[in-house]
C-alpha cells in the first residue's frame, strides 16, 4: 500500500488522483486481454532483460499442478502458475513487462 501525505502526494513525490477507481475497474480490460493466446505475448525477463514470446520460456512441471517457467537466456524464474479446482494463482514477479497482441 502506498503511503499518502496530507497534500495527496506519495512517498515517491507523485500525486494521487482523488478520482481513482478500485481494482474492479480492471475486470473488463483484463478479461479482454486474457481471451487471447497469451503464449504469443512478448515478455521481458527481470533478471537479464531478454525479450521473447512466452512460448519460448522453459516450462517445468505438469498441468494442473504447479508450472514454473524460466528464461531461456539466464534460467531465472519468469512466471509461476498454480491451478486449483476453483482458482488459479499467476505470479509474474520475474517478468518486467508483457506486450500482448490483441489481434482483431
Amino acid at each position: 500500500m502506498t503511503e499518502r501525505h496530507q497534500d495527496g502526494s506519495t512517498m515517491d513525490g507523485s500525486a494521487m488522483d482523488s478520482s481513482a477507481l478500485d481494482g474492479n475497474a480492471l475486470a473488463g480490460p483484463l478479461a479482454e486481454i486474457f481471451r487471447v493466446d497469451v503464449t504469443a505475448a512478448l515478455g521481458r525477463c527481470t533478471a537479464c532483460g531478454l525479450d521473447g514470446p512466452l512460448a519460448s520460456l522453459l516450462v517445468y512441471g505438469r498441468a494442473p499442478g504447479p508450472l514454473v517457467a524460466r528464461c531461456p537466456g539466464c534460467e531465472a524464474v519468469v512466471l509461476r502458475l498454480v491451478r486449483g479446482p476453483e482458482e488459479a494463482w499467476l505470479d509474474l514477479t520475474g517478468t518486467r513487462c508483457l506486450r500482448i497482441p490483441l489481434g482483431d
